[in-house]
């Protein structure tokens, strides 16, 4: 047999290596990282907040008994009695359970998900708080504290809807929304009575108004936002607000009784 001529076999060598002369040791298919996230921080020199009251105008609401007898359990966690709370206004007329976030203002920034999760309470068969904020892709832990089973049903419309029953002493749930959504109302379809609200943001600027009607959103970048706030009842209203450098801005609001 004749020998293969050396210059041959470089020449073949070189054509399967292509122009370069290197040969190709990558996988195919091989997955390539992707870079991380770069999130966006606020220095801590330039840190803003806004604050505010929500109130509500016009005769308080008369408060509303719910019939919780077919649940003794649930009798007994109330003493018997247990209100509505759809709407619930002080002596001084401050409105409690508004959820206030910043509607715009902050496009072409991106927040770290926070590591703590959320916290849903099922407890003296109510859901606990009845209003709330999280942020996407941060957990959501659905805690069941009663003596009874519930259920807890998310009715999202941008997001997955979904539906889950949790008995008494049963372990936590974990969740997440993958996209914004405000608000996504959430109830029990074995208590009639249970209802909650979610506000779902990409961005940690949210607030929930206390019983005295008040509100906070911190560690703000500066910058001029549409601060929006939203009731169960009453519905949204909004207004825009500009923020210095270590700034504080007021953004106050007032409902009218329907």
């Amino acid at each position: 047999m004749r020998p293969f001529p050396l210059f041959n076999l470089c020449l073949a060598i070189t054509l399967l290596a292509g122009c370069s002369g290197k040969v190709n040791t990558e996988q195919p298919g091989a997955a390539k990282s992707a870079p991380a996230p770069l999130y966006f921080k606020v220095g801590p020199g330039t840190a803003a907040v806004v604050t505010g009251t929500i109130r509500y105008q016009g005769k308080k609401p008369a408060l509303k008994l719910i019939d919780m007898s077919e649940e003794p359990a649930c009798v007994e966690a109330h003493h018997g009695k247990a209100y509505d709370e759809s709407l619930v206004v002080n002596k001084k007329g401050a409105l409690a359970n508004a959820f206030v976030y910043v509607k715009s203002g902050l496009q072409g920034k991106t927040f770290e998900i926070p590591a703590t999760p959320v916290t849903i309470d099922q407890s003296g068969c109510w859901f606990r708080p009845r209003v709330m904020g999280i942020q996407v892709g941060q957990v959501l832990k659905v805690v069941n504290s009663d003596p009874v089973t519930h259920n807890i049903h998310p009715m999202a419309q941008i997001n997955r809807e979904w539906n889950h029953s949790q008995g008494a002493g049963d372990p936590p749930l974990a969740r997440k929304f993958t996209k914004p959504e405000v608000m996504i109302p959430v109830k029990c379809n074995i208590h009639s009575w249970m209802h909650a609200f979610i506000g779902v943001l990409d961005y940690p600027y949210f607030a929930v108004s206390g019983d005295d009607g008040t509100f906070e959103i911190k560690n703000l970048p500066p910058g001029t936002y549409a601060i929006a706030v939203w009731q169960e009842k009453l519905g949204t209203q909004e207004q825009q607000v500009t923020v210095g450098p270590l700034g504080k801005a007021e953004a106050n609001f007032t409902f009218k009784g329907k």
